[in-house]
């Protein structure tokens, strides 16, 4: 059983700079995924077609279920091979790629068609499709998921890319980078709201007097004091502490060693 995939899409750009755009797309923000990209050879032919035949590097992270059943030696680099035809008289564009290595575990064969729009020559039709396949005997239909969950991901981060490139040959800024950049600051516009109302909050509860509690306990309202000591120190200095004051005054002193001295020896007189 093959997993297949289509979509169907137009860019507002016209067939020209879009496929100027194409050979220019790497490296861009949303391409980390792409280590490398080389062409293996090009040639114009006698019909003024231009084939190109490139191969690319990509990482191959599996997930993390499937890192349990296979070595982990496995190379985490795919090899992608891409031939492509563009056909300048026709308007249209074509590239097909598949993946050269780690094809039993999974072989991904796609077919994208960038041709103009007939209604709208202004615009590129984006006609996308891909077939998935895994021979792995009880893990294909999970490898072919993944797989198509993976390449469903790639496309949207491929198209970004394809439209960051684009609007840096016009000079503009993409829409999706406009709405984002929104999104961003109306976010941190209430999270600084949020990090005020609580600074308010705390000088407000800091400028209350506060009343000391009768309902605690003596000794624990001293450990509460006596922090930085334990509770069973706190508990030793209480019979020698005539106040609240004094404690505070003798731990900033840093004399509660010589008040434990004096009691330890109390003790022994006893």
């Amino acid at each position: 059983m093959v997993k297949y995939f289509f979509n169907e899409t137009d860019i507002k750009s016209t067939w020209d700079h879009v496929t100027t755009a194409f050979w220019q797309r790497y490296p861009n923000p949303f391409s980390t995924h792409v280590l490398t990209e080389d062409v293996v050879f090009r040639e114009v032919t006698a019909d003024h077609q231009l084939r190109t035949r490139r191969l690319l590097t990509k990482t191959n992270r599996l997930p993390r279920w499937a890192e349990r059943f296979f070595p982990t030696n496995l190379s985490r680099s795919v090899y992608i091979l891409e031939d492509s035809v563009v056909d300048p008289v026709n308007k249209n564009f074509t590239t097909y790629t598949w993946n050269l290595n780690h094809t039993t575990l999974m072989t991904v064969r796609e077919r994208c068609v960038f041709q103009q729009s007939e209604e709208r020559t202004h615009c590129t039709l984006i006609k996308r499709e891909a077939w998935i396949s895994s021979g792995i005997y009880g893990f294909s239909r999970p490898i072919q998921e993944f797989g198509l969950a993976r390449f469903k991901s790639n496309q949207v981060k491929a198209m970004k890319g394809l439209e960051y490139v684009l609007a840096n040959m016009h000079g503009e800024v993409p829409q999706w980078h406009l709405r984002d950049s929104v999104k961003d600051a109306s976010g941190k516009a209430k999270g600084a709201a949020m990090v005020a109302t609580e600074k308010a909050k705390t000088l407000a509860s800091a400028a209350t007097p506060q009343k000391p509690s009768h309902d605690i306990p003596l000794d624990l309202r001293y450990c509460t004091v006596v922090q930085a000591i334990s509770r069973v120190t706190a508990l030793c200095l209480l019979p020698l502490l005539r106040s609240e004051t004094e404690c505070i005054r003798l731990i900033s002193q840093g004399r509660t060693q010589l008040i434990l001295v004096q009691r330890n020896a109390q003790r022994r007189k006893m």
